[in-house]
C-alpha cells in the first residue's frame, strides 16, 4: 500500500516513519522545501527520542521518501492528512491554516484516494473539507475519514505502534475496511463510530484532561492552606474505583502548551456558536490561567522581593522529551522573572542555543551545576530525568540559599524532608 503523510512536523515525521517501519511505502510531503531538504540530510524538524534513527533506518531501505512536489501525491492510496495546527497566544487555533494547504493538494489526489484526517481542527471540518474537495474535483471519488492524533512527545513512536487504542470515524463500511488493513500492522483495538463523534472524542478527551489537571491543582492550592497533603489526598481519590489508579490527577504544574487548551477553546466557542453556556469548560480556563502563577507567588513569598536577585530555572520545553519552546510556561515564568529586575538563568538537555529573542531575559547555562551557582532560588519546571542527578549537598554548596520551588514534586524522593533545604511544591504546606 502507498500512503503519503501530508503535514511534516511532530505528527507528521512520527507518522511517516512508523507507517514506514510497519512495512508501508510512504511519501512525506510538505510544502516547506527547507523542511524536506533538511529531513533528506537527516536533519528533523523536532526532536523526539528514536525518530531520528528510525527515520534514517527506513530512508535507507527504501520505504520512506520525502517530497515537496505534489505530483508526487497522485499515487497514493492513501493520503494521512498530520498539518499541526497553530495556535496564538490566546488558545486560538489557526484552522485556516490547514484547510488552505489541503486545498492546494486536492487536484492531486487520485480518483479512489482514502484521505484520512487527523489535524486537531473544530468538529465538522471533515465534512467541510469533503465538500471542499468535491468542489474542486466534481468528478473526483475520493472517501474521507478521521482519526484524531495520538501523540504522546517524548514516547511518541511507542504511543503510536503500540496504541490503547485508535478512534476512527467513518461514513461507510468499504471505508472502515480499508481503514482497518490499513491499522492492521499496528492495532485490531478500533474504537470505530461517525465521523462526527470522533471529531469530538478528541475535543473531549483533552478537555476532560484539562479539568483533571485544573481540578487536582485547585484542590492543592486549599490544602497547602490547611496543613493537607495533596499527594495523599489524590491517593484517596484514585484508590476509589468510580475514579480509578490512572485518573489524569496528579498535583503540580498548569497544562500548557496548547494543545488541551486548543480543544476547550473548540468546545467553548461551538456553545457560543449554538448559543449554550460552558461554564464548566470556561471555569476550567480560568482556573488553569490563575494556576500558571503558583511559582511566581511562592517566590514572592519566600524571597519577598525578586529585584537583583539570581533565579534558576531548570528545564525550558514544555514538557520532557521534547525540544519544543513554543507555549511553555517554563519561558512565561522566565520572562517575568525578568520583569521583577531577577537575573534569569536556565539550563535543559535539549536545548543548546535559545532563539535570539529569549537571550534577552535568559542566560542559559550548559549544565545543572553552572545553573546553580550562587543562585537565591531554582525552579523546577521541566521534569527531566537527568535533574534526579540532584543531591542535597550539591545544593547547600552550589546555591545561595537551598530553596526548590519543585510543582510536580519530581524530586521529592530526593529532597523531602531534607532539613537544609526549604523545598516547596503544589499541594504540600510547609
Amino acid at each position: 500500500m502507498n500512503i503519503a503523510v501530508v503535514g511534516l512536523w511532530h505528527l507528521g515525521t512520527v507518522t511517516a516513519a512508523c507507517l514506514a517501519a510497519a512495512g508501508y511505502t510512504v511519501i512525506g510531503f510538505d510544502e516547506n522545501s527547507d523542511t524536506i531538504s533538511g529531513l533528506q540530510q537527516g536533519r528533523l524538524p523536532v526532536f523526539e527520542p528514536g525518530l531520528e534513527d528510525l527515520i534514517l533506518r527506513e530512508r535507507a531501505n527504501g520505504r520512506l521518501h520525502f517530497s515537496s512536489d505534489p505530483k508526487d501525491l497522485v499515487q497514493a492510496e492513501t493520503i494521512w492528512i498530520t498539518y499541526d495546527t497553530p495556535v496564538d497566544e490566546n488558545d486560538v487555533a489557526d484552522t485556516q491554516y490547514v484547510i488552505d494547504r489541503l486545498a492546494a493538494i486536492f487536484p492531486y489526489v487520485g480518483q479512489e484516494t482514502l484521505v484520512l484526517i487527523s489535524s486537531q481542527l473544530p468538529a465538522g471540518s471533515t465534512r467541510r473539507l469533503e465538500a471542499m474537495y468535491y468542489s474542486i474535483r466534481p468528478e473526483g471519488r475520493a472517501t474521507f475519514a478521521y482519526s484524531p492524533e495520538n501523540l504522546r512527545l517524548g514516547r511518541a513512536i511507542e504511543a503510536f505502534t503500540r496504541p490503547d487504542r485508535v478512534v476512527v470515524g467513518v461514513d461507510t463500511t468499504t471505508t472502515k475496511e480499508r481503514i482497518a488493513l490499513l491499522l492492521t500492522p499496528l492495532t485490531d483495538r478500533i474504537e470505530w463510530m461517525s465521523i462526527e463523534s470522533a471529531e469530538m472524542t478528541k475535543h473531549a478527551l483533552n478537555a476532560f484532561l484539562a479539568t483533571s489537571v485544573a481540578f487536582i491543582n485547585e484542590l492543592s492550592r486549599l490544602c497547602e492552606q490547611v496543613g493537607a497533603d495533596a499527594e495523599e489526598v489524590t491517593r484517596g481519590l484514585k484508590s476509589d474505583p468510580r475514579i480509578g489508579p490512572r485518573a489524569y490527577l496528579r498535583p503540580g504544574a498548569a497544562f500548557a502548551g496548547g494543545t488541551l487548551a486548543r480543544d476547550l477553546s473548540f468546545l467553548t466557542d461551538l456553545g457560543h456558536a449554538h448559543k449554550l453556556p460552558t461554564h464548566l469548560l470556561s471555569g476550567v480556563r480560568s482556573s488553569n490561567d490563575a494556576h500558571q502563577h503558583w511559582p511566581r507567588h511562592r517566590l514572592l513569598e519566600v524571597l519577598g522581593t525578586l529585584h537583583g536577585k539570581s533565579i534558576a530555572v531548570l528545564g525550558l520545553t514544555y514538557k520532557p522529551g521534547t525540544d519544543t519552546l513554543r507555549r511553555s510556561s517554563a519561558i512565561e515564568t522566565c520572562r517575568w522573572l525578568k520583569e521583577q529586575g531577577a537575573f534569569v538563568v536556565a539550563y535543559d538537555p535539549a536545548v543548546r542555543a535559545l532563539p535570539i529573542e529569549l537571550t534577552r531575559f535568559i542566560e542559559l547555562r550548559t549544565s545543572i551545576q553552572e545553573a546553580l551557582q550562587g543562585v537565591a532560588a531554582v525552579l523546577v519546571a521541566t521534569e527531566w530525568p537527568e535533574l534526579k542527578s540532584i543531591r542535597p549537598d550539591d545544593l547547600v554548596v552550589w546555591m545561595q540559599q537551598p530553596i526548590v520551588l519543585d510543582p510536580g514534586r519530581f524530586l521529592a524522593t530526593e529532597l523531602s524532608g531534607e532539613t537544609r533545604i526549604r523545598y516547596l511544591a503544589v499541594g504540600r504546606a510547609e
